[in-house]
């Protein structure tokens, strides 16, 4: 919870692929309360309040996880949210001559996309989402200590790139509303 808050004030894309990894964690614990606090929550330096705290949060994300039908896969809804949140503004960037460089960014990010869906990524998932699970896909490689190859790593390097992009414009947009026209 601690760590979701900061990220969600600091870094969009962070935050989610923070909050995609705590569901996929939630699920390593079979999605039982009582395992996270002792097998997780107990292993970080917090006070017991702050531990309380914690087991809250992840109360009240294993209650949605249930009620939202996404205890063995997929995302909660207000990770869905952000996301879709992200490729509307993407979408807006894109349709507007005044942001070039992130036009010029998408292009060159482009070739992997496409490359990615080809290789059997969801379809129907918009752009911004397959380079996240591109992302997240990588992370969790890279967790496991798992080679990756260099044309995954240029790919990675790029995507990257233009998902900080995107994040820089999502947060200027929240502190100040961007103009598309």
């Amino acid at each position: 919870m601690f760590i979701a808050q900061e990220l969600r004030k600091k870094n969009i894309a962070e935050y989610l692929l923070y909050m995609w990894q705590i569901e996929d964690t939630i699920r390593a614990f079979g999605c039982s309360l009582s395992r996270i606090r002792k097998e997780y929550i107990d292993r970080f330096d917090y006070t017991d309040d702050q531990k309380e705290e914690e087991a809250d949060w992840f109360g009240n994300l294993i209650r949605m996880m249930n009620q939202e039908g996404c205890r063995e896969q997929g995302h909660l809804q207000i990770n869905m949210v952000v996301m879709q949140q992200l490729q509307e503004l993407h979408a807006q960037l894109l349709a507007s001559p005044k942001f070039p460089f992130y036009n010029s960014e998408y292009y060159k990010v482009l070739p992997f996309i496409v490359e990615l869906r080809h290789r059997g990524a969801d379809k129907d998932e918009n752009e911004v989402e397959t380079c996240f699970n591109s992302l997240y896909g990588v992370m969790m490689l890279r967790l496991q200590k798992k080679k990756i190859t260099p044309n995954t790593q240029a790919a990675v390097k790029e995507i990257t790139t233009f998902i900080g992009m995107l994040n820089d414009y999502y947060l200027k947009d929240k502190q100040e509303p961007l103009e598309f026209e």
